[in-house]
């Protein structure tokens, strides 16, 4: 299987998103911003870096991009919101806004290790499309690993959003509604993605 192995920080900075809003640490980081840059981009360019800030924010490779966008295009509506709604609904996306995991890494991570169930049934495949309804559950076994205690414990970490319930205690969440265009909270210009595959 394909992964994404690009430093986190280096790669981070160059794209100009904060560690921070994707949850690898507390606090929002702006360091050496705008280093070795040129003072302005081409039209190619900047279409180029929102398609790259989308693929690295949600770990996801080329060909798998490419699919969301024909994807969305055959959708009604306006395809730059499909797209990234398409994109949110990943369960490897859905388990890290339910706090199943710090990043979306390991929260991909816990899917394809088997630590989670959808209806209660295994689902080990991170692009694996969420429904409105769906239950998305730890699995008996996983319960005794150390991060899904803290989880039952503590509580969320993270606010979850609208469209999504969870029952920490019970290691339990459930899809109430289909995530919307205003439920990605990253600063992505989808249209420059839309122009840049319809080229």
């Amino acid at each position: 299987m394909a992964r994404n192995r690009q430093p986190i920080n280096k790669r981070s900075r160059a794209l100009g998103i904060s560690t921070g809003d994707m949850g690898y640490t507390k606090k929002p980081s702006n360091r050496n911003p705008g280093s070795q840059r040129r003072s302005k981009k081409s039209e190619y360019a900047l279409q180029l870096n929102e398609k790259q800030k989308v693929k690295f924010v949600y770990g996801i490779l080329e060909k798998q991009m490419h699919k969301y966008y024909e994807k969305a295009s055959n959708q009604k509506g306006n395809t730059g919101d499909n797209m990234l709604v398409l994109i949110e609904r990943r369960l490897d996306n859905v388990a890290y806004r339910l706090n199943f995991g710090k990043t979306r890494r390991m929260a991909r991570q816990m899917v394809t290790h088997g630590h989670l169930l959808v209806n209660g049934q295994k689902v080990d495949i991170p692009s694996y499309q969420i429904k409105a309804g769906d239950e998305i559950s730890v699995c008996s076994k996983s319960r005794d690993i150390p991060f899904f205690k803290t989880l039952r414990e503590e509580g969320a970490e993270r606010s979850i959003p609208q469209w999504l319930e969870l029952d920490a205690e019970n290691l339990k969440g459930r899809v109430v509604a289909l995530p919307t265009r205003a439920d990605v909270d990253m600063p992505i210009e989808e249209h420059l993605i839309v122009e840049l595959y319809s080229r």
